[in-house]
């Protein structure tokens, strides 16, 4: 429920706003000064006030700006005369919501205190989401028990206290886009914007337009006036992925932007003074590339202030297991289902596998394998055939799942689990496979369409 505060020191035109609002269903309150009304303001919860500006012992604007040093989210709409309308223009400078002259149009007063109502449930909202934001990136829910992954948490958390240039490396899924969510969902700018542009994902000429902006006419197709990312970001930080692939003419121009704080619009005339914290990310080698002449050297060591170094997946592999649990919950209750773990034969080849695609293909071989079992834990069938080929020194028996309760059950879990190695070890080709089991094709056919196995090839 939203209350609003009426305060206006004529009477009557209290009680005609409080019957009004009254009727359409809000909860509303009346003073008859700017000094009840501060009182009311420190007493009460009050979402909006509707004040008149010419009042005894406190005008409305003195009355918004002490209302703003108590409770800056608090909207205030002012009533005013025709010949005072330059003091309420004014008091929207100052911070009111809005105005209306007197005497008061109460459709009109309805329309802009439902657009208030609207704006104010946005404003809960988008708090809701930081506050679900600043949880979700927080350091407790960035797994790790390995040593190395604890160092580079422990300088993350050093790092996001300040306003510090910071360089991530890594290969491709290794979460350089989560550490850089906790940095900025743990500094001092966490309430401020977090803006992301991946700098490989547009070409040159549009990914500066991207970034800085473009007035109106500036070039072809440029029909108004664009403001950047780093507009955007401008009090909050700004995420650029994959900063290697940069173009030379755009390094230049970053390279400014760090050294002087100051952005141009393409086409624009003036600069614009922005503050914003830099936070860039690659997967190439930026030193090889300086060597060569791809990379700027002066940007370079702009960027790599603090250079934080996430380690692949195969040199952390003690945080598999707790990986694995995590990303079970989340896609368990994602396809609502009941998968409660992993079997000892799979946990064997999850441990045992390279991960060229880390922590990312990580996940999708778990979200996969949960989508496709029909057990309460996922054996080696349900994961994807690179994974359990790729452990050539298994035996046949390792292949069972822990998870059958009869011989009929054991066999035929044996008996899928061999026919799905054999079709991934050749590709698919039902000739070769029937032939290294010693079975016939229609055999394998007949036994692959039993287990709910693929006949496309």
């Amino acid at each position: 429920m939203i209350n609003i505060l009426i305060v206006d020191d004529e009477k009557n035109q209290r009680d005609v706003l409080m019957g009004f609002l009254v009727k359409k269903g809000y909860h509303a309150l009346a003073c008859g000064s700017g000094k009840e009304a501060l009182s009311l303001v420190r007493g009460e919860r009050i979402d909006m006030i509707l004040t008149d500006y010419q009042m005894p012992e406190m005008t409305g604007q003195e009355l918004l700006e002490e209302v703003k040093r108590i409770n800056p989210s608090i909207l205030v709409i002012i009533f005013t005369a025709y010949g005072t309308i330059d003091r309420a223009v004014a008091a929207m400078k100052a911070g009111a919501y809005d105005y209306l002259t007197k005497p008061i149009d109460l459709n009109e007063l309805l329309i802009i205190i439902q657009k208030g109502v609207e704006y104010l449930h946005l404003i809960e909202e988008n708090r809701e989401l930081r506050e679900m934001l600043s949880q979700r990136y927080s350091f407790d829910n960035i797994i790790s028990v390995s040593d190395k992954m604890e160092e580079i948490l422990n300088l993350v958390s050093r790092v996001a206290k300040t306003d510090i240039t910071v360089l991530i490396r890594g290969e491709s899924g290794t979460g350089k886009e989560l550490i850089a969510h906790a940095i900025h969902f743990n500094s001092s700018r966490a309430e401020r914007p977090f803006i992301k542009v991946n700098c490989a994902a547009l070409p040159e000429n549009l990914l500066e337009s991207e970034l800085f902006g473009h007035e109106k006419g500036s070039f072809t197709g440029a029909i108004q006036r664009r403001i950047g990312r780093f507009e955007e970001a401008d009090s909050g930080s700004i995420f650029l992925d994959e900063i290697g692939d940069l173009s030379h003419p755009l390094q230049v121009k970053l390279l400014r932007v760090l050294q002087e704080r100051e952005i141009q619009r393409v086409g624009a005339n003036a600069s614009l003074r922005v503050d914003v914290r830099v936070i860039a990310a690659t997967n190439k080698d930026l030193e090889k590339g300086m060597m060569e002449g791809h990379f700027r050297e002066d940007l370079y060591y702009r960027l790599n202030v603090v250079p934080i170094f996430l380690p692949p997946l195969r040199e952390r592999r003690e945080d598999i297991p707790r990986l694995i649990e995590f990303f079970l919950q989340r896609h368990s209750e994602k396809c609502k289902k009941k998968v409660k773990g992993v079997t000892k034969e799979v946990l064997d080849a999850l441990l045992k596998y390279h991960y060229p695609g880390n922590v990312r293909e990580l996940e999708n071989i778990i979200e996969r394998a949960t989508v496709l079992t029909r057990y309460e834990y996922i054996t080696l069938a349900d994961l994807p055939p690179n994974i359990y080929a790729h452990q050539s020194h298994m035996s046949e028996a390792d292949l069972l799942p822990t998870t059958a309760h009869s011989l009929d059950d054991a066999v035929s879990a044996l008996e899928k689990k061999l026919i799905t190695k054999a079709l991934a070890l050749h590709d698919g080709v039902q000739t070769k496979a029937a032939e290294s089991l010693g079975i016939s094709e229609r055999v394998l056919r007949y036994k692959m369409k039993k287990y709910g196995l693929s006949l496309s090839h």
